[in-house]
């Protein structure tokens, strides 16, 4: 998302984004754990940790990040604190020191070009 945004949002004003919807604990992504993980997981999720969100929520989520002009911030990691909370406000959410290097970023956009024969 970052690559992209360095190199085509000046030039073609598209809004390069990406979100953490929060943990969206029940969805097939699991299917091949354990059955047990699957059960438990989210129960986990719900009455622990406090960072379930429903597939619902999270859908409701992107669909904001895409539609919203709120969203329009381009390069922006968008996160709702891994809440279920309806009030929960979104912010953008500094990125791991790995996904801000931009050798990495630049370096990865090559290697990926190659393996799909852009280059």
């Amino acid at each position: 998302m970052r690559e992209l945004h360095r190199r085509y949002h000046e030039a073609t004003g598209i809004i390069f984004s990406s979100l953490y919807p929060g943990c969206v604990a029940d969805t097939p992504l699991f299917r091949n754990h354990y059955p047990l993980f699957q059960k438990i997981f989210p129960w986990f999720q719900k009455n622990v940790t406090g960072g379930y969100v429903s597939q619902e929520l999270a859908g409701e989520r992107v669909a904001m990040v895409v539609a919203d002009a709120e969203y329009s911030q381009s390069g922006a990691y968008w996160s709702w604190g891994n809440r279920q909370k309806k009030e929960g406000k979104s912010f953008v959410q500094k990125v791991s020191p790995q996904a801000r290097d931009d050798e990495k970023a630049e370096r990865m956009w090559e290697l990926s070009a190659k393996l799909v024969g852009l280059a």
